[in-house]
């Protein structure tokens, strides 16, 4: 720095005891590197609202974009939170690419989707209830449709933002356990009226476990990448198993268990809660609404929720079954059910939650020797620990199967 110093000593203005001092930047020489990788983000947001600003006009949407920016963190479909400026106010939406891999036909999905949302926004009128804040609503294209298609073949939605809302990862508490059980208990009755076989099915045999276990099986024979060596182990587990994976197949086949309207992705980050009040608003991310089993919605909130840990913690040392979250679950599910569920369906609830557990598991491990194609992961060996996260609750549940159905038998009395 000597020679700078000098050189702007000999040339600047001022008095001596004011002379310009020359310090080292903070960064020294990363600056440049840092200063590439900010551009590279600005032009990265600038493209996503550039893409929002392409699509929102074939909405029917009033006022004038005001910025778009990415939101959520769903594994299927890229998502933007949308502000519109209207009447000196704002207003915001939700815009949404469907991933057509996943879904292959995106039109079908959101006929589906309207029609529910439509359904469950007039039960709520007629209960008296806010159907702004307590369902989401689909915004139709300019053209009348469910959704938009570029060019390229890209459908996109609109769906309505609920305000003053959150959602959770995991159970921070008890209480928030037992308000998202009502909320999907009471999704199951407002749809009790619905006719599920007017739906299409979005996804086949997305919760068929039988076939969940077979594709596993073709991946591990194929092991295309080379991984299967790594999950014997787990490969043996769901194996061991096949008798079981077979149950609600084959009660429904025999008439016992019906085909409802499911919404088949119960996870507790599916419902919004206000962030004032802390209670459940209404249910999210309907892609998967299709015939199904209710017992599967129960068991897939259990899976998810009744746990002590995220579904791709690593460390199995803290992934444990929490069954007096399982006792809070049951309550609340079948409160909001209302008595709506058959013998067998409550009879089938603590099978659901092993069921959708090792079902969740198999699907994990199935895409990591797939190759990471489905489930969005954000590290290496993310899907392993998911499947192995899985597996681990299901051995849990196992040991505490016998209390588990004490417990459902405890609150199908009461209701």
């Amino acid at each position: 720095m000597a020679p700078l110093r000098d050189r702007v000593a000999r040339t600047s203005f001022g008095l001596a005891q004011g002379k310009t001092k020359v310090l080292a930047g903070k960064y020294r020489n990363d600056a440049g590197i840092i200063g590439a990788a900010l551009l590279g983000l600005q032009e990265d947001d600038m493209d996503k609202k550039s893409i929002a600003e392409i699509l929102i006009p074939k909405f029917d949407i009033e006022g004038v974009m005001e910025d778009a920016v990415p939101y959520g963190n769903g594994h299927i479909n890229d998502t933007y939170l949308v502000t519109m400026r209207v009447n000196g106010g704002t207003k915001q939406y939700v815009l949404q690419r469907i991933n057509k891999h996943v879904f292959k036909r995106p039109d079908k999905l959101m006929d589906n989707f309207y029609a529910v949302t439509e359904f469950i926004r007039d039960e709520i009128i007629k209960e008296g209830g806010d159907p702004e804040r307590e369902s989401i609503r689909v915004i139709k294209s300019s053209d009348g449709r469910n959704f938009y298609m570029t060019t390229d073949g890209d459908y996109w939605r609109v769906i309505s933002y609920v305000t003053d809302s959150v959602s959770y990862d995991k159970v921070e508490r008890p209480q928030q356990f037992y308000d998202s059980a009502v909320a999907f208990g009471k999704f199951q009755y407002m749809l009790r009226n619905f006719p599920a076989e007017e739906l299409y099915e979005t996804i086949k045999d997305f919760h068929n476990t039988p076939v969940r276990y077979q594709q596993l099986m073709d991946a591990a024979e194929k092991d295309n990448f080379e991984r299967r060596a790594e999950v014997e182990k787990e490969i043996e587990f769901a194996t061991a198993r096949l008798d079981f994976i077979g149950t609600f197949e084959r009660a429904h086949a025999e008439g016992k268990l019906p085909l409802k309207v499911t919404h088949n992705d119960t996870k507790l980050n599916n419902i919004l809660f206000d962030k004032n009040t802390g209670k459940p608003i209404c249910v999210i991310d309907l892609d998967t609404i299709m015939p199904g089993y209710s017992v599967n919605d129960f068991g897939d909130s259990i899976r998810f929720g009744a746990t002590t840990a995220l579904e791709d913690e690593a460390d199995l040392s803290k992934v444990n079954f929490d069954i007096q979250l399982f006792e809070v679950y049951v309550k609340g599910f079948l409160e909001g059910a209302r008595g709506g569920l058959t013998d067998c369906e409550i009879g089938f609830l603590p099978h659901a939650a092993m069921m959708m557990t090792l079902e969740c598991g198999m699907r994990f491990l199935a895409d990591y020797l797939n190759g990471d194609t489905y489930f969005k992961t954000s590290r290496p060996k993310q899907n392993l620990d998911r499947a192995r996260n899985q597996f681990k609750l299901v051995s849990d549940m196992e040991k505490q199967f016998d209390e588990m159905k004490k417990i459902v038998a405890k609150y199908a009395a009461k209701n």
